[in-house]
């Protein structure tokens, strides 16, 4: 059963912006809600993004989770974050892998056991 919302336009939720203020969000930002003191006054859909990321979630979850397009939602999160409401990080990155011949000389040290 899905939830009934109105249908407005993309541009209505973004007061007409098509950018994020600030640093850009990658599909893959982790983004996280901050303790609030006040969020009244919220529209509807930032209080969704709100709830969405109480726990830490990639950008492209909370587009999910919330039914909002990526760039409503990058657009939303900013005004998020201006408002010191959520926190951002990009994600953690693979350590570079250890040479070729670091892991011959382990699997020999592993085998002379």
């Amino acid at each position: 059963m899905s939830e009934e919302r109105p249908l407005l336009r993309p541009y209505t939720l973004t007061r007409g912006r098509t950018r994020v203020s600030g640093p850009d969000f990658d599909l893959v930002t982790i983004v996280r809600a901050l303790p609030a003191s006040n969020v009244v006054g919220l529209p509807p859909e930032q209080l969704r993004i709100l709830r969405a990321c109480q726990v830490p979630a990639s950008v492209a979850d909370i587009a999910s989770d919330v039914g909002l397009s990526l760039n409503v939602v990058r657009i939303l999160l900013g005004d998020l974050r201006e408002q010191k409401l959520i926190a951002a990080r990009p994600p953690a990155t693979v350590a570079q892998l250890p040479e070729e011949r670091v892991l011959r000389e382990v699997i020999q040290g592993l085998n002379a056991l």
